[in-house]
């Protein structure tokens, strides 16, 4: 009975304040109508209309940011399709279809033209897909979404009209918990192989160019008489070029030289060493395009008879499984593909459009036309087409810029990486790791060291295991299909939640992408076993981690709920426990975003002390892709003025960063004064002493020795603070130690008692509260965060106790602790110790 009284004054807290929050913030936005026109320039940034000459020079810029992984694909596709040689001539010119069509339905009409409208505010990835999705439907795991926060200006969505088949949607994937953990463990695969895709994307590149080195002849003659310059090549010197071909040792360990060089650039950011990227591609682009139309005037124009889909048929007529399997290299010619709309955020839709239709690609297909009208006539060249296609005199040009493309296309896609992982660990699905803002003018632009080192050491090990590139291929087509096939199916949900679309056009989208995508993906698990297990085991210990680090934060957000006590418990401290306020502000942090947290409760168990002002500080990430300063913070009164206490929300986005001269502590205390001069206004229609009146106090604690054995039953607790407690004692001894109330140190005539039965009037205590807080954050700020330790519960099943005691204590010893992230100082910082069973 006792619970279901709990829960009641909960919800009617929780009602209440949203509706007080909501007045506060209408008050506030009358008030300073500059802040939401300034909110609606940075929502509405994306869809700025921009001149003819502008949408060019984006175009221009988006070349090598969004296509230098699409533009590298003809380096080893030929090679990747037909690994064991060219049985038929003819075959080339069904690969060469299936190519053109490859890259017609996929990149064209359905990433380009479909795909890429489906953006979070210019964001993309199954991360922001994701997102939009949890605005349009409760479907995310921890519901921590509060009325107001949909009033955000870049919390966009539409509403679906009541009995459509948007709202059928919603409702049914709504209705079940499981419904709602498949869709999160699907975007999790998506994230996890995108990961892996930032692991094979540099390992190909690096190696393919040695692989390159060492097959061409050009290469070894060229530099057959200059030994000491290939020390410049390779750090190690090692090279003989003297012998006819480099020794596969000497590749891996040219590959690697070249890999660390390329991740030990990542600090510097995308914004410094990424300024000569956007001439690299244009020039690799038109260099592909050119030499493809040489080689189709010199060789063999029939090749454009490839351009019928009737060859497709005959190809697979003729091959039969070998030409099915053949599919997996295929593949590879739009490897890059999931890269471009990932990386979307940084450049209008319309210039990428116009970049990848008019520009890249008529130069892909014509690239891929020029090498078979050359294989055509030379079969025996599979393994080295692209290079073996160029002409003498721009061979060494053409060597230079594959080079820097390759590399180009390897910068895009692990800057992609840094931003899903920042994603997912706004989601809670990634353990906390550093990120670190390295331009000033895009805020996208990000470094995440530790993320950085293990992509390295992932590309590392991928390179130094494979002996050959065809292996590393396979990986790559594996990682790649799986996360088109894992978009495909959350563009279903989008086109169904968002766009409102016919049911007939959803299901032509989804059988057309299905059919396209899932021949390739039957077809890369014929080469499981030949390099395509490599992305499916980094994506399941990818998964593992998120899977884990997700299941802990729902449960420990689900014990912060469960363990919360009400208003109810804090108008009963008085006669409960006898405290003292001490000089300063205390900022309590806490996963909720109301009621008041146990850590609290556990707080002052162990130490009966509290501060002058007390702020119940939530920091929470919506699904929203960033959150202006001017909407950062919501504040709330917690109880009457006499006691100080308030509640402050703030609200980050997936993309916003915590950056260290961003001042979080004086930022949160100005939005605390703020909220006290507008509540000062808004006195005569609202009164906070008698709406915290409201609350039974009927299920109170009653004593300290109550609360002591409540905890206990809950959980065990320990205490941890990182200073000298004894600062804390000396505080108290120049107080009043009175059982039922709390006393301002210093302060003994102006005790203020907190039962409601002896409730002061507000006048007789008017002080002024913007002076006291000054105050107080002149006596000092300290910052009071839990330091919780998760364990499996006794008679867990072993796969449970594995995950959390052992995989969920590592990644928590780990990772980056919630100061840090914050920037709290150390010397203000106090851990309160709880040990809880899931």
């Amino acid at each position: 009975m006792a619970e279901r009284v709990e829960s009641s004054v909960t919800e009617g807290e929780n009602t209440i304040e949203e509706r007080e929050v909501g007045a506060m913030w209408e008050l506030e936005k009358k008030l300073d109508q500059p802040m939401d026109e300034e909110a609606n320039k940075v929502n509405n940034m994306y869809r700025e209309k921009y001149s003819i000459w502008t949408i060019l020079r984006l175009s221009f810029q988006s070349l090598g940011i969004v296509y230098g992984d699409l533009g590298t694909s003809p380096l080893y596709v030929f090679y990747n399709t037909f690994p064991d040689g060219i049985d038929d001539k003819e075959d080339v010119i069904g690969a060469l279809s299936l190519i053109i069509y490859s890259l017609l339905l996929i990149p064209l009409i359905k990433y380009v033209f479909i795909v890429c409208k489906a953006n979070d505010n210019g964001q993309g990835g199954t991360l922001a897909i994701y997102s939009l999705l949890c605005r349009h439907a409760k479907v995310k795991l921890i519901p921590n979404q509060r009325r107001s926060d949909e009033e955000l200006t870049t919390y966009s969505r539409t509403l679906s009209t009541e009995g459509s088949f948007a709202a059928k949607t919603k409702k049914w994937l709504e209705g079940k918990e499981w419904r709602k953990r498949a869709l999160l463990v699907i975007v999790l695969l998506g994230t996890c192989m995108m990961i892996g895709d930032g692991i094979l994307t540099p390992a190909i590149s690096g190696k393919l160019l040695c692989f390159l080195y060492q097959k061409d002849d050009r290469f070894t003659r060229t530099f057959s008489l200059q030994n000491h310059f290939l020390a410049v090549l390779s750090a190690t010197g090692g090279i003989k070029v003297n012998r006819p071909k480099m020794s596969g040792d000497v590749v891996v360990l040219v590959s690697i030289v070249i890999l660390i060089g390329l991740f030990s650039m990542q600090h510097y950011g995308t914004d410094k060493v990424g300024w000569l990227f956007a001439p690299i591609v244009l020039i690799w682009f038109l260099f592909i395009g050119a030499t493809g139309v040489y080689n189709i005037c010199k060789h063999d124009t029939s090749v454009l008879k490839a351009f019928s889909p009737t060859y497709i048929y005959l190809y697979f007529k003729r091959r039969g499984r070998d030409g099915w399997i053949s599919l997996g290299g295929i593949l590879l010619s739009i490897t890059g593909t999931e890269a471009l709309y990932a990386d979307i955020a940084y450049f209008p839709l319309l210039a990428i459009q116009l970049a990848f239709t008019f520009f890249v690609f008529p130069c892909l297909l014509l690239a891929y036309c020029g090498q078979a009208a050359y294989l055509v006539n030379n079969t025996d060249h599979y393994k080295d087409a692209f290079y073996a296609s160029i002409p003498d005199s721009v061979y060494w040009p053409m060597f230079v810029f594959a080079t820097g493309a390759a590399i180009v296309g390897s910068q895009a896609t692990i800057s992609g990486t840094y931003s899903i992982v920042k994603q997912a660990v706004a989601h809670g699905c990634f353990p906390r790791v550093k990120i670190v803002h390295t331009s000033k003018k895009f805020i996208g632009q990000i470094y995440c060291p530790d993320i950085n080192w293990i992509l390295m050491l992932g590309c590392i090990a991928v390179t130094a295991s494979f002996k050959n590139q065809s292996q590393i291929g396979n990986a790559y087509g594996t990682a790649v299909v799986l996360v088109m096939l894992v978009t495909t199916i959350l563009m279903v949900l989008i086109m169904l939640l968002v766009w409102h679309c016919h049911w007939i056009l959803v299901l032509i989208f989804t059988v057309l992408s299905l059919f396209v995508e899932l021949s390739y993906f039957s077809a890369v698990i014929f080469k499981i076993d030949e390099g395509g297990w490599v992305p499916l085991i980094i994506a399941a210990i990818s998964l593992l981690v998120m899977s884990v680090w997700h299941y802990a934060t729902v449960k420990k957000y689900e014990f912060e709920m469960h363990s919360k006590v009400s208003m109810s418990w804090i108008l009963g401290l008085g006669p409960s426990l006898g405290l003292v306020r001490v000089p300063g502000i205390g900022l309590v942090y806490t996963e909720l975003a109301s009621g008041v947290p146990h850590i609290f409760s556990h707080f002052i168990t162990n130490l009966p002390a509290i501060h002058s002002v007390v702020v119940f500080v939530c920091v929470k990430y919506l699904p929203v892709y960033t959150v202006t300063e001017e909407e950062r913070f919501l504040v709330k009164r917690i109880g009457p003025k006499t006691f100080r206490i308030f509640r402050c929300v703030a609200r980050y986005g997936y993309k916003d960063l915590h950056k260290k001269d961003d001042d979080f502590e004086n930022k949160l205390l100005n939005s605390l004064s703020s909220f006290i001069r507008l509540e000062t206004m808004m006195e005569p229609a609202s009164n906070s002493s008698t709406y915290s009146s409201t609350y039974s106090v009927n299920h109170t604690l009653e004593s300290r020795e109550d609360l002591n054995h409540n905890n206990n039953n809950h959980h065990h607790n320990s205490y941890n603070n990182n200073n000298n407690i004894d600062m804390f004692s000396s505080m108290v001894d120049d107080t009043v130690s009175t059982l039922d109330t709390i006393v301002p140190a210093g302060s003994p005539h102006n005790a203020l008692s907190f039962s409601q039965a002896n409730t002061i009037e507000e006048e007789e205590v008017e002080v002024d509260e913007l002076e006291v807080l000054k105050n107080c954050k002149e006596s000092g700020v300290v910052h009071i965060m839990g330091n919780t330790v998760v364990k499996a519960r006794n008679g867990s099943w072993l796969p449970k106790k594995i995950a959390i005691d052992y995989v969920y204590a590592f990644l928590a010893k780990v990772c980056r602790e919630n100061s840090v992230i914050l920037h709290v100082p150390h010397e203000t910082l106090l851990n309160v110790g709880q040990v809880f069973y899931v």
